[in-house]
């Protein structure tokens, strides 16, 4: 398997950067079979997804990685389990947002789609 780390972070980089950018490019990431839950609500499907994405109701985001988990998700497949955890800045807000977010990310060709998305706001 290449190096799950290595993917793991260009991911996240690729994802973060294009979410804080333009989140209707995110689309290509998700199949009908992805499924995100965003603070304890079950979506499922690309269309669903984006849909959620693009009507979070803030205009500007950027996302701070703090830290970056990566396992392979078998012993068999050469999917991986990511974890982050870090810090949102919301519409130039100085009420700076705890998070989670764990991905399943899935291989698909030569590259990875997320199968699993789960996000949770980080309070305390």
């Amino acid at each position: 398997m290449s190096d799950f780390n290595a993917i793991a972070k260009q991911f996240t980089d690729f994802y973060y950067q294009t979410f804080d950018g333009d989140r209707s490019q995110l689309a290509a990431l998700y199949r009908d079979s992805s499924m995100l839950t965003w603070e304890n609500t079950p979506i499922q499907g690309t269309a669903a997804i984006m849909e959620k994405l693009q009507g979070l109701p803030f205009s500007k985001v950027v996302h701070r990685v703090l830290t970056l988990d990566a396992q392979p998700s078998g012993p068999n497949a050469a999917s991986i389990l990511v974890i982050v955890t870090g810090q949102l800045v919301v519409d130039d807000g100085s009420n700076i947002l705890q998070y989670s977010q764990m991905f399943h990310l899935v291989p698909d060709g030569g590259s990875f789609f997320v199968q699993n998305d789960v996000f949770r706001l980080v309070y305390g």
